[in-house]
């Protein structure tokens, strides 16, 4: 059983019901680095960025939800 998640309108699939947890608190502390411009041990959002995609999972689909991507490739 899969669970849909909307975040600004992209949607995703996650396997189980406890990852919704985790997909609040990973939103939640990208909402707060974006609003602070806290990236903080990176040097700027690029390289947060590029390190976060490299992990993938839950904190990708994060960032593609929020379009951090789309401005990171916007950027390159």
């Amino acid at each position: 059983m899969s669970i849909e998640v909307v975040i600004d309108g992209a949607k995703f699939q996650l396997q189980r019901p406890s990852d919704v947890a985790v997909v609040k608190r990973v939103l939640a502390h990208f909402q707060r680095r974006i609003g602070e411009d806290d990236w903080r041990p990176f040097k700027c959002q690029k390289d947060a960025i590029r390190t976060w995609k490299r992990l993938g999972g839950i904190r990708l689909q994060v960032i593609e939800a929020l379009g951090l991507l789309i401005e990171d490739n916007a950027r390159n």
